[in-house]
C-alpha cells in the first residue's frame, strides 16, 4: 500500500475497531461463566443474542449504505458500539450487570458492528483502483488478524487478573479511536442513482447474487461456515474450562492462536496468489475450517490444549486466505451503486447465520451436552467444504475484468 493512500485511515480505523470488538467478544463468554456463573446455556444465549442483527438487519444496513454517506455511517457506527461498551462497564462497575442485560447491550452494539463492516467494504472500492482492492484487502485483513491476536489474550487476561470492567474500558476506548479515524476518511462523490422503494432496491441485490453462479456458492459456503463456527462458540469456553482445565488467560490465548493463523494466511497471501489458481485460494478456507473441526472434536477424545490450538490455527488460516479474494472478487464483479447491498448479503449470509447456529449450539448442549455440538459443527464444516469444490468459483484462475 502506498505510503498516501486514502484507505490508510480505512486499515487504521479497522484495526481499532476490530481490537475493540475482539475484546469485548473475549470478554462477554468469560465473564458469564467466571463472574455471573453461568454455563453453556448462558453463553450461548448471549452469543445468539449478540449476533441477531446480522440476520435481522443485515438487508437493511445494505439499502442504507447505497443511499447514505458511508463514510458517515461509519462514524455513528462507532459512536453507537462505544456507547454500549460503556454501559457495560458501567454496568459491571454497580454490579448491576446481568446476562440478559450484557446480552441486549451486545445486541445494540452489534448494530453499530453490522453498520461499520457494510459500509467500510462498499467505501473502499470507492477510494481505490480496482487493482488494488486485492492488496488493500489483504492489508486490512491483517489488520483484522492483529486484532485476533491481541484482542483474546488481553480480554481474558483482564478478566482473569483485574475483573471484566477494566476489558470493557479498554474496548471503548480502542471504538473512540477507531471514530476519530474513520472522520479522517475521505468522502468520494457520490454516484446519482434514482430512488426507489425499499423493498425494490432490497429484491435487485438478492436477485443480483442468486443469479451469479460465483457469489451464490460463495454465500451458501460462508453461510454454513459460520453455523459450524457458532455452534463451536456456543460452547467453547464451556468446554475448554471444564473438559481441558483452562482458566481465563488460557481461554484468551487460544482464541489469540486464531488470530496468529490470520495473520500467517494473511502475510502468505502474496506469494500463494502468484503460484496457485484463484480457485484454489478459495478452496483452502473451507479446507482449512473443516481439519480443525476435526482436530477439536478428536481433543474429546484426546484432552490437549495445543491440539485445540492447533485447531484454531487452521481456523484463522484458510479462511483469511477465502476471506481476501472472495472480497476482492465481489468487489470487481458487483456494480458500484449495488456494493452495499451486494455486500450486506454476503454479510447476512455470513454474520447472519452466526445466531442460527448459536441457537442450535444452545439447544444442543441443553439436550446432549457440549460433545454432541462439536460433532453438529463438523457436519457443518464438511458441508461448506463440498459446496465450494462442486462450485465454479473453485475453477477460477484469476480474477475477472471489472464490471
Amino acid at each position: 500500500m502506498q505510503p498516501n493512500s486514502p484507505a490508510k485511515p480505512l486499515l487504521w480505523s479497522t484495526l481499532a475497531a476490530q481490537f475493540s470488538e475482539q475484546i469485548a467478544l473475549a470478554a462477554g463468554p468469560i465473564a458469564v461463566v467466571v463472574m455471573l456463573g453461568g454455563g453453556a446455556t448462558d453463553t450461548g444465549f448471549v452469543q445468539m443474542v449478540q449476533t441477531l442483527p446480522f440476520l435481522l438487519l443485515s438487508l437493511p444496513v445494505g439499502v442504507l449504505v447505497d443511499r447514505l454517506s458511508r463514510r458517515r455511517l461509519m462514524i455513528w457506527a462507532e459512536v453507537l458500539r462505544g456507547a454500549t461498551l460503556g454501559l457495560i462497564m458501567l454496568a459491571l462497575v454497580t454490579n448491576l450487570l446481568t446476562v440478559p442485560l450484557l446480552a441486549a447491550l451486545g445486541f445494540v452494539g452489534t448494530v453499530g458492528t453490522l453498520i461499520f463492516s457494510v459500509a467500510a467494504l462498499a467505501l473502499l472500492p470507492m477510494i481505490v483502483r480496482p487493482t488494488e482492492l486485492p492488496i488493500v484487502n489483504r492489508w486490512l485483513e491483517l489488520a483484522r488478524s492483529a486484532a485476533f491476536v491481541a484482542g483474546p489474550p488481553l480480554g481474558g487476561v483482564l478478566v482473569g487478573w483485574t475483573g471484566a470492567s477494566l476489558a470493557f474500558l479498554v474496548a471503548m476506548s480502542a471504538s473512540i479511536g477507531s471514530l476519530l479515524l474513520v472522520s479522517r476518511l475521505p468522502e468520494p462523490v457520490a454516484i446519482a442513482r434514482p430512488r426507489r422503494h425499499f423493498l425494490q432496491e432490497v429484491v435487485e441485490g438478492c436477485r443480483f447474487v442468486a443469479g451469479d453462479s460465483l457469489l451464490l456458492p460463495i454465500a451458501a459456503t460462508a453461510s454454513l461456515f459460520n453455523v459450524g463456527w457458532f455452534i463451536l462458540q456456543a460452547v467453547f469456553v464451556v468446554f475448554l474450562i471444564n473438559h481441558l482445565g483452562a482458566d481465563a488467560a488460557m481461554v484468551g490465548l487460544v482464541f489469540g492462536v486464531y488470530g496468529i493463523g490470520m495473520i500467517a494466511g494473511a502475510f502468505l497471501a502474496k506469494p500463494l496468489a502468484q503460484c496457485l489458481p484463484l480457485g484454489v485460494l478459495i478452496a483452502v478456507g473451507p479446507l482449512g475450517g473443516f481439519i480443525g473441526s476435526l482436530l477439536v472434536l478428536t481433543s474429546v477424545a484426546v484432552p490437549s490444549l495445543p491440539l485445540v490450538g492447533l485447531a484454531f490455527f487452521c481456523f484463522g488460516f484458510g479462511p483469511i486466505l477465502w476471506t481476501i479474494n472472495t472480497t476482492s472478487l465481489r468487489q470487481v464483479i458487483t456494480p458500484q451503486p449495488m456494493l452495499g447491498r451486494v455486500s450486506a448479503l454476503l454479510t447476512l449470509a455470513t454474520s447472519g447465520a452466526r445466531p442460527i447456529g448459536a441457537g442450535i449450539g444452545l439447544l444442543i448442549a441443553s439436550l446432549s451436552g457440549p460433545e454432541a455440538c462439536l460433532m453438529a459443527s463438523a457436519f457443518c464444516f464438511l458441508l461448506q467444504l463440498l459446496i465450494i469444490l462442486v462450485s465454479p468459483a473453485a475453477r477460477l484462475r484469476d480474477l475477472p475484468a471489472p464490471v
